[in-house]
């Protein structure tokens, strides 16, 4: 059996705390306690009240660098990524972090023995694979993140009493596919489907008011239902959770419209149930970022890694109210009229024009900016130096 071992001991965490520190920025402290606004001559950086590092990723990296220094000379391995964020992801390379696949089905394990370290990601992993390494007899340590633990209980409730998991996410994500893994339940009966936007609502819905063609259905959810999926019978009672970084008001609407199907079949909603389950942190960062974009800044800066969902949809909600460019960090900023920045067409990093105001010194540019969970300040300090430096502006 594999042995679960604790690394956040005491005399190792002034060291954990020496590395943390790289990802802090003081000017970042600074723009905070003066209201998260900062005038320079000819910009005016606005940044939302919360963004950055959650107390779960900030777990997460406080567990990757302990399990660096208290299995110094052992072989740790990190399963995926321990977050959707390069720079960190760099770092814990550069200590020797070694790397196992992220997948459902342990392919690629076979060479690790009971002298292996392995590091559980924040987004956890699938039931499986957990009980694969159990068997290995590997040492584990566990960084999945509480809120993402509360999801697993609340799905696996749901398969003990015979609901499906209608899982509001996205179906090739580490953190949706060991929520499906987990709404099997304990004895791998239970049953789950995945979507991700109203249009697989409405197909769903549409499903359980009229029934419909059950092949034609199964096809359009590929890859995203449990094996032997029924939805003839298996969406008689049907149980919400989520992948916790989705859209808050998205996850909203679409349990609306499931439960609105629900009660024009059944006549009530009793077979209906749904559960808050997105993080509180996202939500707060979702809900700072339309507070800052009531503010109606020129532009604004989204921060953080491609692959970070959780960016992602901070990136949607301000790009549909104002010019938005999703970034990296700041070397993505070329110049006054030219960035790098995420485009959701092609789904790679690519070049666009800056509006003109950027490059007309003779107004105020105003810049909102905002970062994902994963995103350290340091990053976001690095964006708004370079910001000041493109229009002229000298800071210390």
């Amino acid at each position: 059996m594999a042995r679960s071992i604790n690394v956040r001991r005491k005399e190792v965490l002034p060291l954990v705390q020496e590395e943390v520190r790289r990802y802090r920025s003081r000017m970042i402290d600074e723009i905070r306690a003066g209201g998260n606004v900062w005038k320079l001559p000819g910009l005016e950086v606005r940044l939302a009240e919360a963004f950055g590092f959650c107390d779960g990723v900030q777990r997460a990296i406080e567990i990757a660098y302990a399990t660096c220094h208290v299995m110094k000379g052992k072989r740790v391995w990190l399963i995926g990524e321990i977050i959707h964020n390069p720079e960190v992801n760099a770092r814990l390379d550069a200590l020797g972090m070694l790397h196992l696949p992220w997948n459902t089905d342990g392919q690629g394990y076979d060479h690790l023995t009971a002298e292996d370290v392995v590091i559980i990601p924040a987004f956890g992993v699938s039931v499986k694979l957990r009980r694969m390494l159990e068997e290995r007899g590997v040492q584990l340590v566990d960084s999945t993140c509480g809120n993402v633990v509360k999801v697993w209980q609340r799905v696996r409730s749901y398969a003990q009493r015979g609901i499906t998991s209608i899982i509001h996410g996205k179906a090739r994500h580490e953190e949706s596919m060991a929520t499906a893994s987990h709404s099997l339940g304990d004895d791998g009966r239970g049953r789950f489907l995945i979507i991700y936007n109203k249009e697989d609502a409405q197909v769903l819905a549409d499903y359980i008011r009229h029934g419909g063609e059950k092949e034609r259905f199964l096809a359009r959810f590929a890859g995203c239902h449990s094996e032997g999926f029924n939805p003839d019978v298996d969406l008689a009672e049907i149980g919400m959770a989520n992948q916790t970084t989705m859209l808050k008001g998205e996850t909203a609407r679409l349990q609306q419209m499931l439960r609105e199907a629900v009660l024009e079949r059944d006549g009530n909603d009793a077979r209906f149930h749904a559960y808050d389950t997105i993080c509180g942190a996202t939500q707060d960062r979702q809900q700072a970022l339309l507070n800052l974009l009531d503010t109606q800044p020129d532009t604004m800066f989204i921060i953080g890694g491609y692959n970070s969902s959780n960016t992602s949809h901070l990136a949607h909600i301000s790009a549909r109210r104002l010019p938005t460019f999703f970034v990296r960090d700041a070397s993505c900023l070329e110049s006054l009229q030219r960035v790098r920045a995420f485009d959701w067409t092609s789904k790679s990093e690519q070049p666009m024009a800056l509006p003109p105001l950027a490059a007309d010194k003779e107004r105020t540019w105003r810049i909102g900016i905002t970062a994902g969970a994963s995103c350290p300040d340091n990053i976001v300090e690095g964006v708004v130096r370079r910001l000041a430096d493109l229009r002229g502006i000298l800071l210390k």
